[in-house]
């Protein structure tokens, strides 16, 4: 298998050898108030990472519609709620800065895209604002924009994303328990660990 190794050579490939103006022009250094409305009602962000040795990481963040903070035009605070525990995006974000954001929005295929530099804080006023049902987020992710774009809806209309017909039947499908069971090869059953996950998702979820 031959890989591609230069950006000459990359360009050749497509019929375009240059970005078209319009998607160059789309970049915006600061949010403006199309990308301040989407953020707030998004529900769902992807945060892309990596250390400084190159690892890269995503992970989900989801919340109640809005659960990202438009601090200003250049600021956006992203809660952390209970997790795994792992912390990969905010280790990475201790390394190395940088991260990518998609904010998405249930049945719309256009998507927000941010690019910029995080750092992480447990500021108490901030973490007060972002509180849900009384519980405040661990940490809040600052992230602060250097470049933000719609992204346009091919991916989204190709994979049919948010067209529930073309949705797997969720009971052919292993639960999480069953794979978490296969994969670690422990002594606990698939419905032992499903059981666990309903507990957790039932009490911690803020």
């Amino acid at each position: 298998m031959e890989f591609v190794t230069t950006s000459d050579e990359l360009r050749t490939i497509y019929k375009t050898p240059r970005p078209t103006d319009a998607s160059m022009r789309k970049e915006l250094r600061a949010l403006d108030g199309h990308c301040r409305s989407f953020i707030g009602k998004s529900p769902f962000v992807l945060i892309g990472s990596s250390d400084n040795a190159g690892n890269a990481d995503v992970t989900p963040k989801g919340d109640r519609p809005g659960f990202a903070l438009v601090l200003d035009d250049k600021t956006i605070a992203i809660p952390d709620r209970p997790g795994n525990n792992r912390l990969d995006t905010l280790e990475n974000i201790l390394l190395n800065p940088s991260v990518g954001l998609l904010f998405l929005i249930p049945g719309m295929n256009e998507t927000l895209r941010i690019n910029g530099d995080a750092r992480i804080t447990v500021d108490a006023g901030l973490r007060e604002r972002l509180t849900v049902d009384g519980k405040q987020p661990q940490s809040v992710v600052v992230v602060s924009v250097k470049a933000a774009y719609m992204h346009c809806a091919k991916a989204f209309m190709r994979s049919q994303l948010w067209k529930p017909d073309s949705w797997y039947d969720r009971a052919t499908l292993p639960t999480l328990g069953q794979i978490l069971s296969d994969q670690m090869a422990h002594a606990e059953t698939p419905d032992d660990f499903d059981r666990s996950l309903d507990e957790a998702y039932s009490k911690t979820l803020w």
